[in-house]
């Protein structure tokens, strides 16, 4: 078993009976799916109700059998289950590698509690230092945006596929990615700078968010909690 199925398999246990939850996008959050599908099959689980996150983990979730709703019919969430990209010493998080920010941090803000799987490479001592931040921009004068985010400290580009054409969200929004060569120093002040900016819809900081992170590495499962 992977560590990112350990993760998936451990988070599992923080999912009641009779919740609604959010379920996050990404390759870590394919495992969970699977893995609490199969329990909402065998009868371990029942009545469970599931917003997704993007269109993919719409079909994922489907596909594993979980009845799936919306927050406009369930806005208070028991739960949100997500990857993240990278975790630094005080939980704070890049996530939207995956494509899916937005939606993410929409979904992660109505729930009770926000609880982030991902393997031991996930974790930083400064956010940035592994990968890219992405951005989820407004398709008009997108180009712009990019000259300007390079003035923030960054290199930035549009995020293309292979054959050259800006990639879209399920939002029909395009992605930035920025990689800062030293990390991110001022996390708190970067991310008040690009919520000011407009045509900037989202960012990838999620700041003060995660309640709790399950990390699988070579010697097991272990859990970093808010406030411990």
């Amino acid at each position: 078993m992977s560590l990112k199925q350990q993760a998936a398999l451990h988070a599992t246990q923080y999912v009641r009976s009779n919740t609604t939850i959010g379920l996050g996008s990404g390759s870590t959050m394919s495992f969970f799916i699977r893995a609490l599908g199969q329990r909402l099959q065998s009868g371990k689980l029942r009545r469970v109700l599931a917003v997704p996150t993007s269109e993919e983990t719409s079909r994922q979730a489907r596909t594993a059998g979980i009845p799936l709703t919306t927050l406009d019919d369930h806005p208070h969430l028991d739960v949100a289950i997500d990857g993240a990209d990278e975790v630094d010493a005080d939980l704070n998080l890049i996530k939207g590698l995956g494509r899916a920010l937005l939606r993410e941090k929409v979904v992660a803000t109505h729930a009770q509690s926000f609880i982030i799987i991902v393997d031991v490479s996930k974790l930083v001592p400064r956010l940035g230092t592994r990968g890219p931040l992405p951005l989820e921009l407004q398709p008009f004068a997108s180009g712009a945006q990019i000259r300007w985010l390079e003035t923030m400290g960054c290199r930035a580009e549009l995020w293309r596929d292979e054959d050259g054409v800006p990639i879209l969200t399920d939002n029909g929004n395009q992605l930035a990615r920025c990689w800062f060569e030293r990390g991110i120093t001022e996390p708190e002040s970067l991310a008040r700078d690009l919520e000011s900016r407009p045509g900037i819809v989202e960012h990838g900081l999620f700041l003060d968010m995660a309640t709790r992170v399950i990390v699988a590495d070579e010697g097991g499962v272990r859990e970093l909690v808010r406030g411990r």
